[in-house]
C-alpha cells in the first residue's frame, strides 16, 4: 500500500538536521538558540516529532511551544523573517513540491503564531504588527 503522507519519517529527519545546521551557522539566530537549547540532540528529536506530527499526523509530539518562545528576551519579526527563509532554503533540498509546499504554509504559520503570542506578551498594551511589517517585499 502507497504511503498516504506527502513525505516519508526520513525526510523529516533531514529537513530537521539539515535546518537547525543551517540555524547554528546563521550569526543571528545561531546564537540565540545556543543560548536556550542545552541539549542539541534531544532538541532535534523533539523537532522531528514535532514536525512528524504535522507533516504525517503520527501524534508523536506533545508539548505547548509558545511559552517557551515568548520567554525569550528580544525577539524582532525579522528574525522570523530569517528563521522562514533558513527553512525555505532547507525545503529546496527536496524534489517534493507536495512536500515543500505544506511544510512551508505550517512554517509560516507556526512563525506567524509564535509571533503573534511574543507581541501579545510582551507589548499587551500596543496593536500586533505582521512580523514582516517593515521589511520590503522584495525581501520575503
Amino acid at each position: 500500500m502507497d504511503d498516504p503522507f506527502v513525505c516519508t519519517e526520513d525526510d523529516i529527519v533531514t529537513l530537521v538536521h539539515h535546518f537547525y545546521r543551517r540555524v547554528r551557522q546563521d550569526e543571528v539566530l545561531g546564537p540565540i538558540f545556543d543560548a536556550h537549547i542545552d541539549d542539541w540532540d534531544e532538541h532535534l528529536e523533539r523537532m522531528v516529532r514535532f514536525w512528524s506530527s504535522l507533516l504525517r499526523r503520527t501524534g508523536t509530539y506533545s508539548g505547548t511551544p509558545m511559552p517557551r518562545h515568548v520567554a525569550l528576551p528580544g525577539l524582532e519579526g525579522p528574525m522570523f523573517i530569517r528563521w522562514l527563509d533558513l527553512f525555505r532554503e532547507t525545503l529546496s533540498e527536496f524534489d517534493n513540491p507536495a512536500f515543500v509546499a505544506q511544510a512551508q504554509d505550517f512554517a509560516h504559520r507556526i512563525a506567524r503564531s509564535l509571533w503573534y503570542g511574543y507581541q501579545i506578551s510582551h507589548h499587551p498594551d500596543q496593536p500586533m504588527t505582521e512580523f514582516d511589517d517593515h521589511v520590503p517585499s522584495a525581501e520575503h
